[in-house]
């Protein structure tokens, strides 16, 4: 795709269904290496998934793509592993770095290349490589690739994150799930697609509880479940269900967003009822109508359950149309107001200050 053509100004009405989210796909993906035989519902088609599907493949696991049912069928057979995954599949997608935890707890051994570079910022895999060290594993980088191995397998530990990254509290899971005895997370993201993953962990027979921002995984008492056939439906993608939410509170005469759970967006919901949008929700459908005027307001970008980075700028968009100055803080990513001088070149009156 080279362009996109928008004509405007057009209003939006009818429904939408949203999709599986990506962010809690490629995890479990990863975790997939785990099991034997996993059925994944709700899959979004997207690149990512497929980079992903292929790095499996290459590791020696089977997937069967069924587009229509957005489902994959995965197998694993434990025959032909490689337990390498080179930087060709790794360098356009970040999590491809996850399949070092899963591959590492299974195998004892990994060589995974380092993940690409970002836009928005830099984002380094210390954190990730400082849990594995935790758990036992003896790591090395080498020529743009991690060497990692654990010959006698990994054992339980503490592990508290000097700061928060949901890439690196996926990786300990992943980890966690083969290490001997307990293993115990603290000061860990929670976000809704963690929350999927460890649900998806569970189906696979690990003991996982969540107090706060600390998980404690016991697999002294692993569940003895039948693992011949897992099954499990991704959550919905709030991050699509939010630009969507941010649409029709700029240009709907009523939309309904169907597939979601409002409490995961309560937040983002809250925030938009404060600058005028008129919201209802039900179980799992969200119905939005045009406002009268829209009302600036003030927000900070924070882990979940904060307002997340990823919708900045949509909602920066939404701010651009609402009376008075509105201003948002930017915590997460330094390099994420890329999009503010193409905003501006459309009119918009936006200053950057530091972080704001």
């Amino acid at each position: 795709m080279q362009k996109l053509i928008i004509k405007g100004k057009r209003y939006l009405s009818g429904k939408i269904m949203i999709s599986g989210s990506k962010n809690a796909t490629l995890p479990i993906l990863a975790a997939c290496i785990l099991s034997n035989n996993i059925k994944l519902q709700n899959i979004p088609l997207v690149k990512d998934i497929f980079t992903m599907i292929e790095l499996l493949e290459f590791i020696g696991l089977k997937v069967k793509i069924l587009k229509k049912q957005k489902t994959l069928e995965i197998l694993n057979n434990g025959k032909k592993i490689n337990t390498l995954a080179p930087y060709k599949l790794v360098k356009t997608m970040r999590a491809g770095v996850l399949v070092l935890g899963s591959l590492l707890t299974k195998y004892k051994k990994a060589k995974v290349s380092l993940p690409g570079g970002c836009a928005i910022g830099t984002r380094p895999v210390d954190l990730h490589l400082f849990a594995l060290k935790k758990l036992g594993a003896k790591i090395r980088i080498k020529d743009g690739y991690i060497f990692a191995e654990a010959k006698k397998g990994l054992k339980g530990n503490k592990i508290k994150f000097p700061s928060i990254s949901v890439g690196a509290t996926e990786n300990a899971l992943l980890a966690a799930f083969g290490a001997r005895g307990t293993t115990i997370l603290s000061n860990c993201a929670i976000e809704p697609e963690i929350l999927d993953l460890i649900y998806f962990l569970k189906k696979l027979g690990s003991n996982i509880k969540i107090k706060g921002r600390k998980i404690i995984i016991n697999q002294n008492n692993k569940s003895k479940k039948n693992l011949k056939k897992i099954d499990h439906r991704v959550i919905f993608d709030r991050i699509e269900a939010g630009t969507y939410l941010v649409a029709g509170t700029l240009l709907s005469n009523k939309i309904i967003i169907k597939n979601v759970n409002p409490k995961v967006l309560k937040f983002e919901i809250n925030i938009l009822k404060k600058m005028g949008a008129k919201i209802k929700s039900s179980n799992d459908t969200i119905h939005i109508s045009k406002y009268n005027k829209l009302k600036n307001v003030v927000i900070s970008t924070k882990p979940f359950p904060g307002f997340p980075t990823d919708l900045q700028a949509q909602f920066m968009v939404l701010m651009t149309q609402a009376n008075g100055i509105s201003k948002i803080k930017e915590n997460i990513f330094e390099n994420r107001f890329m999009h503010v001088p193409e905003l501006k070149r459309m009119g918009a009156k936006i200053e950057i200050k530091n972080k704001s």
